[in-house]
């Protein structure tokens, strides 16, 4: 049959109907509904690649398919049901997408692990997801004890341990209730940075109806050509759905990356052609920090040169909606490896509206969305063609998104409902209750506001909120945004400090790990010179602020802050920390 081209569609996402009742059974198609209509359409397709020193690994569909059916024949042939629970953990790969895919094939339920996490916090979140199978990479394959974890079965993902993957076999065929739209999809342990684990229940409708939201047109309109991504740990929401789930619904190519490395990342990107990335806002700060110094390196006049004909190539994109940056700065992005790249995807945290404006100006499309993992997670983006710079994004047309006790100003907390809500937290009723209002929306805990026109704009999270001395409200966030692209800073945390103990009116203090690459770049070790040029960054961005968002204090740590994998600062953990090491901290 020839299938009409996936996305031009309207809102009505009448586009599926097309594949009814044969290949999609209900009102969203299940993950591997998708996954077999684009075996079907594009059999001899690359779907999963990697790059390894010596050779590349690639499958195509129809590949892929058969590995997949061989997999999840041995779950079955082992005694899985649908339900069951299997776990996945380990680097990025082409074999963590074909464990994840057969998982799901038979209506299993997968349970993606960070594989960076200490073994005694993996073994209790396998039990605690009273796991049938565990996929595990090989560092950590000898480390895991079957019978803590209460597995039936660990198989590697990579070659050099027993029971691989890629040598599982059946006996026989054996058939299975396949998934339907309803069902639970996958469970995503999300500790954001408050640091307590919990289950994330999530269904193929939660997974599929995002990430076709994301796709509609209006939002980034993606081809059977694009090639994605695969950088941040898939474990993660983010990177699952925005590359994983919609490289395949796609019928693209995606492109798994083992490591956060820049270096490996712009071999990828060379050798890949990569055509889009999902990334975070310390990735696309490095990118562009690089880039400009090596614009800089030119000389001044080059240097004032670049700088005017970017401020021209905005001014036709936002004006005159003319993308003229990527011929100004082929040869910048060549250099770069940047120059297929058609989208540049940001999430998991704040991005400062500079460095929004610097890529758009340079050619490329540039989108910030918003999301959590308990809504899979996206729930705004900005559209390529209609982006507000210092907006997360326009809310998602299937998406009710309103704020929950709005001052003068209309900022509250964020609350939204909608088919990409999950469920609530697995094994956790208490916390589940709390997730939702009385009226079913799901409460994010971030405060912002909504526009006229539907676009969102972050000020913090509700729980790192500061109350200063004039009872005026400073979300930390509001602040770190401005040090984004400050080379001599690596991490920065802003905080309440009590200022007055009777009215218990709070300062505002900056936690900063300076960079060691940039000031050993410089040739300067000196504490005081470090010093000195930490507090005259520190004073340059209190002229941008507002008097009570200025900073008063500061305290420079000699060791890295603790982040999780999506490099967000673990707050309770670092201000743990904060007080077992001697407080140097000293006042502007």
């Amino acid at each position: 049959m020839d299938y009409k081209p996936l996305f031009t569609f309207s809102d009505s996402w009448d586009y599926l109907d097309q594949f009814r009742p044969d290949k999609v059974k209900g009102e969203w198609p299940t993950f591997p509904e998708i996954f077999h209509i684009t075996a079907e359409r594009y059999p001899n397709k690359k779907g999963f690649v990697a790059h390894h020193k010596d050779h590349e690994e690639a499958y195509t569909f129809s590949e892929m398919e058969e590995h997949v059916h061989r997999i999840s024949q041995h779950f079955l042939m082992k005694g899985v049901k649908k339900g069951d629970r299997i776990v996945i953990t380990g680097k990025n790969s082409p074999r963590w997408g074909l464990a994840y895919l057969a998982t799901v094939e038979i209506g299993a339920v997968a349970v993606p692990i960070d594989y960076q996490l200490d073994v005694p916090t993996m073994t209790r979140l396998i039990e605690f997801a009273e796991a049938e199978f565990l996929f595990i990479d090989s560092e950590k394959y000898d480390q895991i004890d079957k019978k803590k974890a209460k597995v039936k079965e660990i198989v590697a993902l990579e070659s050099s341990k027993p029971n691989y993957i890629m040598d599982l076999a059946f006996k026989k065929e054996k058939e299975f209730e396949a998934p339907v739209y309803t069902d639970l999809m996958g469970i995503l342990y999300t500790s954001g940075t408050t640091g307590n684990e919990k289950g994330v229940m999530l269904t193929h409708e939660n997974f599929m109806s995002d990430a076709i939201q994301a796709t509609h047109p209006a939002y980034l309109g993606p081809d059977e050509d694009d090639i994605w991504y695969a950088l941040l740990p898939l474990h993660h929401s983010y990177c699952f759905t925005s590359v994983f789930i919609e490289s395949i619904l796609n019928c693209g190519t995606c492109i798994f990356a083992a490591t956060l490395s820049v270096s490996a990342m712009m071999k990828d990107l060379h050798d890949g052609g990569v055509t889009i990335i999902s990334g975070i806002p310390l990735l696309y700060n490095k990118i562009l920090k690089g880039l400009m110094k090596q614009v800089r390196s030119k000389g001044l006049a080059v240097h004032l040169y670049i700088g005017m004909m970017m401020r021209f190539s905005g001014f036709c994109k936002r004006v005159l909606g003319l993308n003229v940056g990527r011929a100004l700065f082929k040869t910048l992005l060549t250099k770069a490896n940047l120059v297929n790249v058609k989208f540049l995807i940001c999430g998991a945290g704040p991005l400062a509206p500079e460095t929004f404006r610097r890529y758009q100006e340079l050619g490329l499309d540039f989108v910030q969305g918003y999301g959590m993992t308990e809504t899979a997670p996206i729930s705004t983006l900005n559209p390529k063609d209609h982006f507000k710079l210092k907006s997360v994004g326009k809310v998602f047309p299937l998406v009710d998104m309103k704020i929950l006790n709005p001052d003068d100003d209309g900022i509250g907390e964020i609350a939204l409902k909608g088919n990409i809500c999950c469920q609530g937290y697995f094994k956790n009723e208490e916390a589940t209750k709390e997730l939702f209002t009385e009226d079913c929306y799901l409460k994010t805990g971030d405060m912002g506001y909504l526009d006229k026109e539907n676009y969102l704009y972050l000020t913090g999270r509700a729980k790192s909120l500061i109350v200063t001395e004039g009872g005026k409200n400073v979300f930390p966030e509001e602040i770190e945004d401005h040090f984004q692209l400050f080379p001599q800073i690596e991490q920065i945390m802003i905080r309440g400090y009590i200022m007055d103990e009777a009215t218990r009116s709070e300062g505002i203090e900056m936690v900063v790990f300076p960079s060691e690459e940039h000031y050993r770049t410089l040739g300067m070790f000196d504490d005081e010179k470090i010093k000195h040029d930490i507090v005259h960054a520190v004073k340059e961005v209190n002229r941008e602020l507002l008097a009570y968002k200025r900073i008063s204090r500061i305290r420079i740590v000699e060791e890295a802050l603790a982040m999780t994998t999506t490099q967000k600062i673990k707050r309770p953990a670092v201000e743990q920390w904060l007080k077992t090491i001697e407080d140097k901290s000293f006042s502007l």
